[in-house]
């Protein structure tokens, strides 16, 4: 359907904040975007507005290869708008959760190029300066593989800053809620003041998952998994991986220091060392795409038949796609009675049993029953 100088092919996720839409435009251009609609109900509290366009703006200042593009700001028929490029791909919790149903792992050189590839987006937006040359000082306060996408192609994307805090007089309302406990920092969970370190820790978290297909930071309730962040008790990855290197151990366990004077001071002293570390693998980022491409094999032929037919359709003809959203943007949220809130749930995917790995490692697999977790 018609939406502003784009047309709506069809939904690719649902928020308490926004619906999030495949899109092309209507001038013949045969690009796909993703176009974020503001949900009409919060479009009522200038609030929210001036929350969704700050959001949008901050974005578009975040030019950079690691980070999703945001194209522009807009409204059409009172509906708010962003519109962002469209990465056909999974997250890396689905790229996770796959390994573990087949029993196998991100190999470690492409775990540690997704990772300095983390690295790089953030250190970017860290260091980003506004228009008067100040620097913006933005934390995104949610780095978890929920929001790195990696393209079929073998790009790696961060997906979401739209919780930055920033001195652009954000909004923490939503932001803090919005976080997630297993991928905070203990001096977030402590609630004291953040810098980018705490980004570097989260990515250290998802750096250590990567590595050994287990969740490093889990409780029964959410007191004991605030005190597992707290303590911050890591062990090496090599402890589930034979395949780390004592180099890698030494890293993963730097990012994930529990004092911050100990930590990576900065995200790029992290990609830095994990880009040495990719040259002795002599990876090859072609490789990534050919995992994607492997790993997801169905999905892929699927994502570029239903693309050739959303390109094809003509204007008001409503193609017959019969498929799941694939959940670019992270708004796996449900709304409450309040509307303020936004909570965060998991997937109801069912878990699988834990599998083997190679050379006889036996990862418990978590990430089957992350998506059981209550609420």
């Amino acid at each position: 359907m018609p939406f502003g100088k784009y047309y709506l092919l069809g939904l690719i996720a649902r928020g308490g904040m926004a619906e999030v839409y495949r899109a092309r435009p209507q001038d013949g251009d045969k690009s796909l975007y993703a176009v974020k609609v503001m949900r009409p109900q919060l479009a009522r509290e200038a609030r929210f507005i001036d929350m969704f366009h700050r959001e949008g703006k901050l974005a578009m200042m975040l030019r950079n290869r690691c980070i999703v593009e945001t194209l522009e700001i807009g409204q059409f028929d009172g509906r708010h708008y962003i519109s962002m490029e469209y990465i056909g791909g999974r997250d890396l919790t689905q790229v996770l959760r796959r390994c573990q149903e087949t029993q196998q792992r991100i190999p470690v050189p492409h775990a540690v190029y997704i990772a300095a590839r983390i690295a790089e987006g953030l250190h970017f937006a860290h260091t980003l300066a506004g228009p008067d040359g100040r620097p913006l000082n933005i934390v995104n306060r949610d780095v978890s593989p929920s929001n790195v996408r990696l393209s079929y192609d073998g790009d790696v994307k961060l997906l979401d800053f739209g919780i930055a805090q920033a001195l652009m007089k954000f909004t923490s309302e939503i932001g803090i809620l919005k976080g997630k406990f297993s991928y905070m920092s203990p001096e977030q969970i402590r609630g004291m003041p953040l810098d980018a370190r705490t980004d570097v820790f989260s990515a250290g978290i998802i750096l250590h998952e990567m590595l050994t297909t287990e969740k490093l930071f889990r409780g029964d309730t959410e007191f004991a998994l605030m005190e597992k962040v707290r303590k911050a008790e890591v062990p090496p990855p090599s402890n589930f991986n034979r395949r780390v290197t004592p180099e890698l151990d030494a890293i993963s366990l730097k990012a994930l220091a529990r004092d911050v004077a100990d930590r990576y001071q900065n995200a790029a002293q992290l990609a830095a060392d994990l880009d040495a570390l990719i040259a002795g693998y002599r990876f090859d980022p072609k490789e990534l795409r050919q995992f994607m491409r492997q790993l997801f094999r169905k999905e892929y032929q699927k994502e570029l038949e239903d693309t050739q037919l959303a390109l094809d359709a003509e204007p008001g003809f409503v193609p017959q796609i019969h498929r799941q959203p694939t959940a670019q943007f992270d708004v796996a949220t449900t709304e409450t009675k309040n509307p303020h809130i936004e909570v965060v749930v998991a997937d109801a995917t069912p878990s699988v049993p834990p599998p083997v790995g190679p050379d006889g490692d036996k990862p418990k697999g978590f990430w089957g029953s992350l998506f059981k977790r209550k609420k």
